[in-house]
């Protein structure tokens, strides 16, 4: 069992397991295929359950910081083992939403949302980050690869489950997921490398030991490279989020059978994982910011043509090519923040980070929502989709090289330590 809990590599299966029903999934994704039934079953507009979203992702921002500080302070077992429980107690509890009174609805999906933060990519990214160096950009490719998964996996889950047992029950079903196929992995392969006091003074040459070399994370947030990467990251999940959220309700208003749009949003499941192992691959090989423009202009190409109202293949392709684009986003943000900033505070730089871009996931839904209600058509707000991401790739050209790039090769030291950082 020992040499079995030695491969880093395990890190990474656990990564995999974990997101496959981490936050994005569930309460991204599959919230896709529940828009439609229960907005028509309570009565409610789609903007109206889309600001739940917001209230959701707004609670998940302020979570995801909290867990990256109290994943520095106490370590992955002690945060992942209790939160894991209380995450699939709150994906059942979504079972409960009611029209009147709303507010009912808006407290659930806070906690929802806060309680999501333990599955959110900051746990799965750190540990990756302890574990690999030279290899960090596909480690987190392969890792965080389930969320794509996930997306390809549970809203297909979802709508079998609504048409067996409804959409509260279905609610239930995915809290019961979350912890058959998460809990495990996560809980036994999840850690720490072995004498990671030694790796970081090994690695941190004269710093004081314990600390790993980087940008403090209050330097960090008064700096305008962070606040640079944040709002790209920001601005583009706002736009690809706030498409792909849509895809199901918008194919199914153009006549396309509800599987048959759940079948487009797994294949953008699909090409998420995809986009993870592309841009993982290639951030090892190049430089970090081309790699980025490159997978942003593929989902202002998909947005384009799911603006179109092409048929045929066009919306199948527009969802293939957003998808690719949000495969891409969290990898890249945890590769950048772990170059930019470097490993002494990454799980709580990357924390705020991912919260503030957490926050942005609810926007998105919300906004297409309210373009849908006022104007009948997602089309308006599909076209600012496309300038903001435009405004990301100018951010990205203007960012300098690495100040913690990977070392051009680690020296041979003898150590199981050594052995695990290649």
């Amino acid at each position: 069992m020992r040499g079995l809990l030695g491969n880093r590599w395990w890190v990474v299966v656990a990564s995999v397991c974990g997101l496959v029903v981490g936050a994005g999934p569930i309460n991204v994704f599959a919230m896709n295929v529940f828009l439609k039934p229960v907005t028509e079953d309570l009565g409610i507009g789609r903007g109206l359950f889309g600001s739940a979203m917001t209230f959701n992702s707004a609670a998940n921002a302020i979570a995801c910081p909290i867990i990256g500080w109290a994943i520095a302070r106490w370590g992955f077992r002690r945060v992942m083992v209790p939160g894991l429980v209380l995450a699939a107690l709150a994906t059942a509890s979504y079972g409960l939403i009611q029209a009147s009174p709303f507010a009912l609805t808006y407290l659930i999906f806070v906690i929802g949302g806060f309680v999501a933060g333990v599955q959110s990519p900051i746990p799965y990214a750190t540990a990756i980050g302890q574990w690999f160096d030279r290899r960090r950009g596909i480690a987190l490719g392969i890792g965080i690869a389930g969320v794509g998964l996930g997306t390809a996996l549970v809203p297909k889950l979802a709508d079998r489950l609504i048409d067996a047992f409804g959409w509260r029950w279905a609610f239930a079903g995915l809290g019961v997921a979350l912890l058959a196929v998460a809990f495990v992995p996560v809980t036994v392969f999840l850690r720490e490398p072995p004498d990671l006091a030694e790796r970081r003074r090994r690695e941190a040459g004269r710093l004081p030991a314990g600390a790993l070399p980087g940008t403090e994370v209050g330097a960090a947030l008064r700096g305008g490279l962070f606040w640079a990467l944040t709002g790209a990251f920001f601005l583009d999940v706002i736009a690809i989020n706030g498409t792909l959220t849509q895809i199901v309700p918008l194919l199914t208003d153009r006549g396309i059978p509800r599987s048959a749009a759940t079948d487009a949003l797994a294949a953008a499941g699909l090409a998420l994982i995809l986009g993870r192992m592309l841009s993982g691959w290639a951030l090892d090989r190049f430089w970090g910011p081309y790699v980025a423009i490159t997978f942003f202009v593929l989902p202002m190409i998909g947005i384009a043509l799911l603006a179109s109202g092409a048929g045929g293949a066009a919306p199948l392709l527009g969802a293939v090519f957003c998808g690719l684009g949000i495969g891409a986003e969290v990898d890249l943000m945890a590769f950048f923040a772990s170059r930019y900033f470097g490993l002494r505070d990454y799980a709580k730089i990357y924390g705020v980070m991912f919260g503030l871009f957490s926050f942005g996931v609810g926007i998105g839904p919300a906004l297409s929502g309210a373009s849908f209600d006022r104007f009948h058509s997602y089309v308006p707000m599909f076209l600012v989709y496309i300038a903001m991401l435009l405004v990301t790739c100018a951010i990205f050209l203007r960012l300098g090289a690495y100040p913690f790039p990977a070392p051009a090769r680690l020296p041979k030291v003898k150590t199981k330590v050594a052995a695990a950082t290649r």
